[in-house]
């Protein structure tokens, strides 16, 4: 392994998850200022450069392992605070677009809290680190150096205006409202090359007080998913325990069917998806919230790997790529990404030739894995827009496959194994056309499959819920 000069300096824009790692891989190799143009809280607090967090946010395992290695023991700090470490699927009720998918022994897991909390906890660790400060309420105005090479940054912070910072390193991780583009260019960088699919998403999430007895007995999370394949707008309804005794509800809606503001609608909302059960298990609950409703969802992407970028530069999570935040994996492919950058630098040093072209390469294969499963789905909906993309080659034989592996999964529990590998992003998709998995989705079969929500007796006497009536013999 390589040290940089403790003498280096690195600069990370952006205070949120995405930032603060960096931060923390950065830290092992040179002193690090994080500008966030909010003050950070003490503890589990919004932000207002976070407006997402209101709405609910699942930390895959894939993330979560990444994580771990970048800040040991953070898993048991999470749960600590509260947050719930979830078995997948054996503590996970959902309706896939092909069906219920049944709760077998453990393939995955989840953290599951609420954003606040996650990202308080990370924030509590690296902030702590001593090669780490923060400055806050403070804006970047610009980038300095050439096209050649960044060599610091011109900050706006509430004693001075275009204070200069010099650094070897600048890290872009200031999310989806990125200036770096601007940045970029007024060093005399080309433009980047965009994409963006865009199925016209809004969601809207609204927290619950659940009932008693709930968290003690390890309550599911309860999702029901839309079905890419019908023409009609994709519908979905989650809710997930957080901590403190809560249920944190979401529904989305793409173009056509997207959910309101309007707390009275948000219940009837959740009845009318594919299947009503996220209603049913809301109605009658104490709302703890009023709703928070987000438009502007869009996927989208910067080819910053592409690009012919100044060395001492790169950029990261949200400003690079942003996903509809329903399969939720921002915040691990922001985890993956630092990961990847923390393997470079201990094998090359910060101070490397090239190595904030190296970093960009190094973050997008998790770009690209996350950025096809989502514009894959988001695609096929009515109305969906699609701009700076380029032809996917046999797509439509890949889909058919992945179309039958998905059936599988509802009865196949080596198929269910395979489903959470990927979604969880704990595998690349290409573990779908492995030899065992391939054997398995030739076999594929929904003889048996699940009716309904594969809710415990006891699930439903807590939740307050009836049996469900059997189906006639047929």
């Amino acid at each position: 392994m390589t040290q940089s000069s403790p003498s280096r300096h690195a600069v990370v824009i952006g205070g949120s998850l995405a930032g603060l790692l960096a931060a923390a891989v950065l830290a092992e190799h040179a002193k690090v200022t994080v500008i966030d143009a909010d003050p950070l809280p003490e503890g589990p607090a919004p932000r207002r450069g976070l407006p997402q967090g209101r709405h609910t946010h699942l930390l895959w395992s894939g993330g979560a392992r990444a994580i771990e290695e970048i800040l040991p023991g953070i898993t048991d700090d999470w749960t600590r605070a509260g947050a719930l470490r979830r078995s997948l699927p054996t503590d996970l009720v959902t309706m896939s677009y092909q069906g219920w998918i049944p709760r077998v022994t453990e393939k995955q897991f989840n953290i599951s809290c609420s954003r606040d909390l996650l990202d308080s906890v990370v924030r509590a660790r690296v902030t702590r680190l001593k090669a780490v400060t923060t400055l806050e309420r403070s804006r970047v105005r610009a980038l300095e150096g050439t096209a050649a090479r960044v060599t610091g940054v011109r900050v706006d912070t509430p004693q001075e205006e275009g204070l200069l910072l010099s650094a070897d390193l600048v890290v872009d991780a200031s999310g989806r409202g990125s200036r770096a583009q601007a940045w970029l260019r007024a060093l005399g960088v080309a433009e980047l090359r965009q994409a963006e699919v865009d199925s016209g998403l809004v969601y809207a999430t609204r927290i619950f007080e659940a009932p008693a007895g709930a968290h003690e007995s390890g309550f599911p999370i309860v999702n029901v998913q839309s079905d890419p394949r019908m023409p009609v707008p994709g519908q979905t309804a989650t809710v997930v325990p957080i901590e403190d005794g809560r249920w944190q509800a979401t529904l989305s809606g793409t173009r056509g069917g997207q959910p309101t503001g309007d707390p009275e609608a948000f219940i009837p909302f959740a009845k009318g998806v594919r299947d009503p059960i996220v209603g049913e298990l809301l109605e009658g609950r104490k709302p703890l919230t009023d709703v928070a409703l987000t438009q502007g969802t869009a996927n989208r992407r910067l080819y910053f790997e592409k690009a012919d970028l100044p060395d001492g530069f790169f950029a990261v999570g949200d400003s690079v790529a942003t996903f509809n935040p329903l399969y939720g994996q921002g915040m691990t492919v922001a985890a993956q990404g630092m990961l990847a950058v923390r393997s470079l630098l201990r094998d090359k040093g910060l101070g490397h030739p090239g190595f904030g072209r190296e970093a960009q390469r190094a973050i997008a294969p998790q770009v690209n894995t996350a950025w096809e499963l989502a514009i894959t789905q988001d695609i096929q909906y009515p109305g969906a827009t699609a701009t700076g993309m380029e032809p996917r080659t046999g797509s439509g034989l890949l889909d058919r496959y992945v179309n039958r592996l998905m059936l599988g999964a509802t009865t196949d529990e080596a198929l269910t194994a395979a489903l959470f590998k990927v979604v969880t992003m704990s595998s690349a998709p290409t573990h779908w056309l492995s030899l065992p998995v391939a054997w398995h989705v030739l076999r594929a079969s929904d003889r048996g499959a699940l009716q309904g929500p594969p809710l415990t007796p006891a699930e439903r006497a807590v939740a307050g819920l009836t049996p469900p009536v059997p189906e006639p013999h047929r």
